[in-house]
């Protein structure tokens, strides 16, 4: 069969890597260059260094949905749109363009977390399990019919670059079948019920803003949940801290912390600085801070940074 995919993001190069194995791949969809990082240098998407190293045509519309890409897609004549992490909303005339289905691969268990970011408010949400889920697309956001799905336990150990590839590695085995069936003429559709329904909407750099009066847990994981983007992030004495990896304590023990000290500080409160880690006060337990950057700085373990910041001390408060 002849398939154009579209795609743009990490997510959605094995799955083309794999696709072009066994199917024609004729044509692949992602967003234009942009510029990025500090340096603000143009920057092709992973699925075009992709398309190039696989010897696939890539096609890089501004908006998908004008009469000119839509002229352009249709000359093709193919018979499938796969569509994964893109970025852009099809409409109907696109979805209309292919001889059998459009396809989506999408990062959880339909119709549970609909949307931009799957991946990371599932793992916010301290969910115990996700996955992915292949549905024919209609013109509504992951809303269209169920073709099949797979569930992928969420280990508290994951954070969004880990589960990503993990659902990524899942869904292509999905996905294969999923042709397998539609080439077999025995693919079954399967409503979505809107009721059962929840949200995950495009991460907003103030979703990483750690709120100190929710439990150790919960900003923990957040923590997992926004990397590598917005990432989770403080401030002390005005300045903005980026906390990479942290992880509830436990009171026994942990960094000599007794409960006499830690019961009067307010959350936020540093109780306890060690090589080991940071020790927080938070609204329920204590986080203990293994790996942060401070604003204008790079990243670096906790003994690295108590090494180089020694006016740092127990007493203060991060915001």
């Amino acid at each position: 069969m002849k398939i154009i995919f579209f795609g743009s993001s990490g997510f959605a190069v094995p799955i083309l890597e794999e696709l072009a194995k066994s199917e024609e791949v004729i044509l692949a969809v992602t967003q234009p260059d942009r510029e990025k990082g500090r340096s603000l240098k143009i920057t092709p998407t992973a699925v075009k260094l992709k398309a190039e190293e696989l010897g696939i045509k890539a096609f890089q519309p501004q908006q998908v949905n004008t009469k000119e890409s839509i002229e352009f897609l249709k000359k093709f004549n193919a018979d499938l749109f796969i569509v994964a992490s893109f970025g852009q909303i099809l409409s109907k005339a696109v979805l209309d363009l292919p001889k059998l289905y459009c396809l989506n691969i999408h990062a959880s268990l339909l119709p549970k977390y609909r949307g931009a970011a799957p991946v990371s408010w599932a793992i916010a949400n301290g969910e115990k399990e996700t996955g992915v889920t292949i549905i024919r697309m209609n013109e509504k956001m992951d809303e269209g019919d169920i073709i099949s799905k797979a569930t992928l336990p969420l280990d508290l150990q994951d954070d969004a670059i880990i589960l990503l590839e993990k659902i990524s590695e899942k869904g292509i085995g999905l996905l294969l079948d999923v042709i397998r069936l539609i080439r077999g003429d025995e693919i079954e559709f399967t409503s979505q019920d809107n009721s059962e329904a929840t949200y995950a909407p495009k991460l907003k750099k103030e979703d990483g803003l750690i709120n100190w009066e929710k439990s150790a847990d919960e900003i923990y994981n957040r923590v997992r949940a926004f990397v590598p983007w917005p990432g989770c992030f403080t401030y002390l004495n005005g300045k903005m801290f980026k906390i990479w990896k942290a992880g509830p304590a436990h009171l026994s023990g942990e960094l000599g912390v007794s409960p006499d000290r830690w019961i009067k500080d307010k959350p936020g409160a540093i109780l306890e600085i060690n090589k080991n880690g940071i020790l927080v006060k938070t609204g329920k337990g204590l986080l203990k801070i293994e790996e942060l950057q401070p604003e204008g700085s790079r990243r670096m373990t906790a003994e690295e940074f108590i090494a180089g910041h020694k006016n740092f001390s127990c007493g203060d408060s991060f915001l």
